[in-house]
């Protein structure tokens, strides 16, 4: 194969070769150990703002909500721009690596992530803070997958595991650290700091990634513009339906049935687009990659359900429990600690055991403390909070490390970055649609719940004539005792929703057996068996 055959990016030339002779291999960039650490941290440094940045705002909504003049509905923006611009800026990471290179791209998006979260802190409407939000979105996009593509490239195949390992804790301790940091943020200083925390974190690995960051191997690739435009559409009506769906009434509603159709048709055009076009935004061949396809549904899946879960745990103890917003976070903290303690021994594990299995483990794991979940009630103490969460942590770490290593690992080099954009795309919008789903079924069951005990307890209140017998007095103990059916039916409504999450993990375990295991021996390359 000669140089020619392919075109890179941002190669050293005295590696070009090695890279182009080896692109269906783990192409490894040699650095010396004091080097490779400090990239290493770069790396964590960026994942972790990033993500923090999805979940940090969540608790000072309600501030910023007032001074940005903005109502309940309006200001979900903040958080669903975010995401929409994510979602669709995601697939063109491996277009843009092609043309400034995956060192340059890296360097641009986490100086524009900087720039856009300074512009948050500034904004004074809420116009100027979506925009800030779309911006820090893109730029965000961007980084993910790259820093993921990065271990590959940078480890040898021996050393994958705990490179990825590393990276995982980032991307799953960040969201559990999000609310803590932000109530903690916005209790001692004020709202905008959630986003000025950024500014010099990213000033400082900016300068580190353009200082010591290698230059890494890309490949061009021609802009599939009608690929993009059918992703577009698809992604921004799916995210409008998914955020208007409970404020119009779903599908009574005329912009909701219309959102819809475009979302379900273009996902369909999209599927035909891809398979029929020599030039995909999306390249064919990360299809035809078995763990690859599977780890797209389970992440898209199990994704989901620890995304809603720990989307519904803190506002059920603020407004159920009435519990403060850095209390709330800290009962959030033992999900971390157990993701922390299993991801510190994942990597020794799948080198004894089939991946398979230690994922099957963390899923019912995680399915185990859904069930524990189940019993949470108006009276509980916070034991049953800590261990739930504890169990649930530690599954998630159990499931989340090697469902990364066995969805990338096995690509060429080449599609690398796009299948580790990919891969992130279907997180967030697995993520999306949970939240979305949980938090309707969580409106509609605190109807059904309200109607049904206020039905049971009407009766003996009208029989026994306490109410009659109060006069003026009357009114009070009404609205007491809709405050306490609201407070139960609510409870149950929770309840009802982790229920659901756990019988979804329980049917998603056979999922897991469709992928070839990923067995990485201690000093040899990672190989694949069935």
């Amino acid at each position: 194969m000669t140089l020619k055959a392919r075109q890179t990016v941002g190669v050293p030339s005295e590696y070009a070769t090695k890279w182009m002779m080896s692109m269906d291999d783990v192409a490894t960039v040699p650095l010396s150990p004091a080097r490779k650490a400090v990239v290493m941290t770069l790396i964590m440094i960026t994942t972790i703002m990033v993500i923090l940045d999805t979940t940090i705002a969540n608790v000072a909504l309600p501030h910023m909500q007032a001074a940005l003049g903005a109502t309940p509905d309006t200001i979900s923006w903040v958080l669903t721009s975010y995401i929409l611009a994510s979602a669709v800026a995601t697939p063109m990471t491996g277009w843009l690596a092609g043309r400034l290179g995956r060192k340059g791209l890296f360097g641009a998006a986490v100086i524009g992530f900087t720039a856009s979260s300074a512009l948050c802190g500034v904004s004074a409407t809420l116009p100027m803070m979506v925009f800030a939000r779309v911006l820090q979105g893109v730029f965000g996009a961007f980084i993910m997958p790259l820093t993921q593509a990065f271990l590959y490239d940078m480890n040898n195949k021996a050393e994958q595991v705990r490179a990825i390992t590393i990276w995982g804790m980032g991307v799953m301790l960040a969201p559990i650290a999000g609310p803590i940091l932000g109530g903690y943020l916005t209790e001692s200083y004020n709202w905008r700091w959630v986003f000025f925390i950024n500014v010099p974190i990213g000033i400082a690995a900016a300068f580190g990634i353009m200082s010591l960051m290698p230059h890494f191997p890309s490949f061009r690739r021609g802009f599939d513009k009608a690929g993009f435009l059918i992703l577009l559409v698809t992604l921004a009506a799916l995210q409008l339906l998914l955020d208007r769906g409970t404020q119009e009434d779903w599908f009574n509603s005329p912009e909701i049935l219309i959102e819809a159709g475009l979302s379900v048709g273009g996902f369909w055009v999209l599927i035909n687009h891809l398979r029929n076009s020599p030039n995909a935004i999306l390249p064919a061949g990360l299809f035809r990659d078995r763990n690859f396809v599977v780890s797209l549904l389970l992440v898209f899946m199990v994704g989901a359900i620890m995304t809603a879960g720990s989307t519904l745990l803190a506002p059920m103890l603020q407004s159920l429990f009435n519990y403060p917003v850095f209390t709330a976070g800290v009962l959030v903290g033992p999900r971390g600690l157990g993701m922390l303690m299993s991801m510190m021994c994942v990597g020794r594990l799948i080198r004894l055991v089939d991946t398979r299995v230690v994922i099957l483990v963390g899923m019912a794991l995680t399915a185990g403390s859904l069930w524990m979940m189940t019993s949470f009630s108006l009276n509980m103490g916070q034991n049953l909070i800590l261990w739930s969460g504890l169990v649930q942590g530690i599954g998630m770490g159990l499931v989340s490390m090697p469902m990364n290593l066995m969805s990338v690992s096995t690509l060429s080099t080449s599609l690398r970055t796009e299948g580790a954009a990919l891969y992130s795309l279907c997180r967030s919008v697995g993520g999306s649609v949970a939240i979305a789903i949980t938090s309707a079924l969580l409106a509609h069951n605190l109807q059904i719940n309200h109607a049904e005990i206020g039905a049971a307890l009407r009766l003996p209140f009208l029989t026994s004539g306490l109410v009659e017998g109060l006069g003026a007095q009357s009114a009070i103990l009404l609205a007491y005792a809709n405050a306490e059916v609201t407070r139960q039916a609510m409870m149950i409504a929770y309840i009802n929703d982790y229920w659901l999450m756990m019988w979804v993990t329980i049917l998603l375990m056979p999922m897991v057996l469709l992928m070839r295991t990923v067995r990485p021996d201690k000093g040899e390359p990672i190989h694949v068996s069935e």
